[in-house]
């Protein structure tokens, strides 16, 4: 019997090629896209999955108030808040601590050299809570004492050809202080699906060897600071712990060891403690000095939702054109019926043809996305990986394949099988109303879709658009950035950087050049808390300090709202500073201009403001514009911004670096042009309008391929009707009209419902944006005259053919 099923199904969808491609290509598309966007988001959503201790590793965070305020929310906390836990609770098991080491590593014996910046000094339980592995090195003594580090197998080869490094010693400058490290591990490669990118790993003993030997600080800051934020921390909770429950004791751990302290009354001041689980760190996070550039959950969202629509729209074609062939093969439901056939063999046969047809594009899609999955992934720049989609998205797919296949199916069946054989075969049957009132709904539910995922791309591609064309508030063209030189020592730096300035300024292709702590773009780490000395009841402000010298401010062209830029007319300007807008605002002064001359001081430091600065954006308009105070420092070196000329830019470059080799024989000349550098910040926004705006189109064109179907269904049952119409000397236009009319209408009916959705959802993902454009009606218009266009081009395609065929022809085919 099953045989006989396949049999009539392959003969049936032969016999109706057209209505068989049209499906098959429908579905196959819906499957790929529905497939490539799994696999997208089962990357994003497996980062830290590899972790076997995952689920009960949480990151520290914490939230600064002041006066009730809310000053900031970091990624980062004090480094003496999670051994202290381990000490008061018992639900925590064990904890690390990490904090950035950027390096200077040399290898002596090959002259390798590089900056690195993908490592941490880290406790030595890092290595199992993180699951690092180590291929060589005892992992219990890995990172026990100073001077050690563990290195990943790539980077054991860049520095020595081989990943057999164990025992080796490479050349580390961390603060301008050399020092050799011994390798005393190496482990596999980091997986990319990590929130963390480690390459490399240092002892925290080495750690507090610097804080001690080169900063010459004995309090021990490292273990005991309750004040300075750069730690990454994390703590594992034994098995079985509830983190309600641990969370709920956070509150009086802070007011305790925090809140409760003299300094903090005193200053109004109140931190939190918050947990964030390992898994969510990835898309869920976004706060101050995150060691990545993390995902965007709601994005991830969203696509997900997109994957749904576009094999849904699929489906609905079949649903829209199987019902709409209800009248031509009413004939043969009602010869089976006379012939004996039973309601449950129809549904069975029925079901067959859909079960084959949807089967068929299955395989098709699954191919395709194989072919697919490696440019999909070079376009979205996640790494190959072997495994293309997790079982857990697998078997989600294959329970949305099953469901959408038997309910799509079951519908046009159970429709098909239950027409009346003597109405049938007397001609007395008509299109139900029902079936009729269902086709226009997902013709509606299907195009309401369209024109929410037309008006969405339109939507990401102005934010995007916004933000790379919103002036800055500073002049960041023809600006070429090189890494500050580490190499020199304090005593010899300040000899050697001023004589390179001045050369690099005498090339020809050189306007200027000033040095930094930070160029745009850049998160700044360096704060400090800081009020007026004269105010009257004043709590600390949290400040965003940027290191510049005497150039920087007439490099980028920044605008002077009051007083004066640093001058070496006025001898040194160590104990001046400049201030932005913001932070005039927030430290209570009246006006730019009352700023001026004014004094301001973070603890014992005391400092003039001698000059306001215009806000600027020093990083992307995702974010919004912090407090910022600028110090004079002639010989920063963390950054040197070099306006070039344009034209001959490669000759420039070159003869910069022969300058640099000159002077910095040690370091790596390293450089960037900051437009591009800058723009990096909206890279994940640009991608995520282009993947949106690619599968917007796809399934605009599945819904089209529903709409041809059916527009060709309906003139082929109208076929007499017209061959009439024309013979009664109706012209093509009207008859155009008539056969577009009920489809257009149907059009107009999803763009007003669209217009509330998908205001709702893109309003939601705007809110990720601190400067965001303003969703404008024109919008939704654009979205539906688009679909309009679409469809009415789809339609007139098929009701053309009809318009121009001879009415006789016509009329006798009928």
């Amino acid at each position: 019997m099953i045989l006989n099923y396949l049999k009539i199904a392959i003969r049936s969808l032969r016999k109706r090629q057209g209505h068989t491609f049209l499906n098959i290509a429908g579905l196959t598309i819906g499957m790929t896209c529905c497939l490539l966007i799994f696999h997208y988001v089962s990357y994003e959503k497996s980062y830290d999955d590899f972790n076997k201790e995952a689920n009960d590793i949480v990151r520290l965070r914490i939230d600064s108030y002041s006066k009730g305020n809310l000053r900031w929310k970091s990624a980062t906390v004090y480094p003496a808040i999670a051994p202290t836990m381990k000490k008061d609770f018992p639900e925590v098991q064990d904890f690390c601590r990490l904090i950035d080491a950027n390096f200077l590593i040399t290898n002596e014996a090959t002259q390798a050299k590089f900056k690195e910046t993908k490592g941490y000094f880290a406790d030595p339980s890092t290595l199992k809570m993180f699951n690092i592995s180590l291929v060589q090195g005892n992992p219990a003594t890995a990172l026990t004492g100073p001077d050690k580090l563990i290195i990943s197998q790539s980077l054991a080869t860049k520095y020595f050809g081989t990943p057999n490094a164990l025992g080796r010693q490479l050349n580390i400058r961390f603060d301008g202080n050399p020092q050799n490290y011994e390798i005393t591990g190496v482990f596999k490669d980091y997986p990319s699906n990590s929130h963390l990118d480690i390459q490399y790993l240092a002892s925290y003993d080495a750690f507090k060897k610097v804080i001690l030997t080169v900063w010459h600080d004995n309090s021990n800051p490292a273990d005991n600071a309750w004040g300075w934020y750069d730690f990454y921390a994390y703590i594992q909770l034994r098995p079985g712990t509830d983190k309600d429950k641990f969370a709920a004791k956070i509150p009086a751990f802070s007011d305790k060891y925090m809140n409760k302290t003299e300094w903090a009354l005193k200053n109004n001041f109140k931190t939190e403690i918050h947990m964030m689980p390992l898994k969510d760190i990835h898309l869920y996070s976004n706060f101050n000095q995150e060691a990545e550039v993390n995902g965007n959950g709601q994005a991830v969202g969203f696509l997900f939702l997109v994957a749904i629509f576009i094999i849904g729209i699929a489906w609905i074609n079949y649903i829209n054109l199987a019902t709409a062939r209800s009248v031509e093969r009413a004939r043969e439901v009602g010869v089976r019926k006379v012939l004996g056939a039973l309601r449950t063999d129809l549904i069975k046969q029925f079901l067959t043809e859909s079960l084959l047809l949807n089967f068929f594009a299955l395989a098709l899609s699954i191919g395709i996305f194989f072919l697919l999955v490696s440019p999909f992934d070079q376009f979205t720049g996640h790494p190959a990986t072997h495994i293309s989609l997790s079982p857990h998205y697998w078997r989600l797919f294959t329970i949305l394949f099953l469901a959408g296949t038997l309910l799509s199916g079951m519908y046009p069946a159970f429709v098909l099988s239950g027409f009346q054989p003597i109405k049938v075969l007397k001609g007395m049957f008509k299109n139900s109303t029902s079936g009729l009132l269902l086709r226009k709904g997902l013709i509606v539910l299907q195009f309401t879709t369209s024109v929410v995922l037309i008006a969405g791309t339109i939507i990401v591609y102005r934010q995007v658009s916004f933000m790379r064309d919103q002036k800055l508030g500073a002049n960041i063209d023809q600006t070429l950035v090189l890494e500050g030189a580490v190499s020199p020592t304090d005593s010899t730096y300040q000899g050697t950087f001023q004589p390179f300035k001045t050369d690099i300024l005498q090339l020809s292709g050189v306007k200027n050049l000033a040095a930094s702590t930070n160029v745009m773009g850049q998160e700044i780490y360096w704060t400090n808390t800081y009020k007026q000395v004269d105010g009257e009841n004043q709590t600390g402000i949290t400040l965003y300090n940027l290191g510049v010298d005497y150039d920087f401010i007439s490099l980028f062209d920044m605008k002077l709202k009051a007083g004066r830029p640093f001058s070496t007319d006025f001898g040194t300007e160590k104990k001046n500073v400049l201030l932005n807008e913001k932070a005039v605002a927030i430290l209570g002064f009246p006006s730019v201009a009352a700023a001026i001359g004014k004094k301001i001081n973070s603890g014992r430091d005391t400092n003039t403001v001698v000059g306001v600065l215009a806000d600027y954006h020093q990083q992307g308009l995702q974010k919004a514009i912090e407090p910022m105070i600028f110090r004079c420092s002639p010989n920063i070196r963390s950054y040197y911004s070099i306006k070039v000329a344009s034209g001959k830019v490669p000759a420039t470059i070159a003869a910069i670096k022969q300058t640099w080799d000159r002077y910095f024989p040690a370091d790596p000349f390293n450089y960037t042009f900051l437009d591009e550098t800058f723009s990096e910040q909206y890279k994940a926004d640009i991608l995520f309008g282009k993947v949106f705006g690619i599968f917007a189109f796809l399934a605009i064109l599945i819904a089209c391929f529903g709409l041809l179907g059916l527009s060709a269904y309906n003139v082929i049952q109208r076929t007499k009707e017209i061959g009439i119409r024309k013979v009664l000397g109706a012209s093509a236009q009207s008859i155009l009209l008539l056969l577009s009319r009920d489809f257009m209408k149907l059009i107009i009916v999803a763009l007003v419902l669209a217009i509330p959705v998908g205001w709702y959802i893109m309003h939601q993902w705007l809110q990720d944006f601190a400067y965001r454009i303003h969703i404008g009606w024109w919008i939704f218009a654009v979205a539906g005259v688009l679909a309009l266009l679409i469809a009415l081009l789809t339609i007139v395609l098929q009701a053309a053919k009809a318009v121009v065929v001879n009415p006789v022809k016509s009329l006798r085919s009928e």
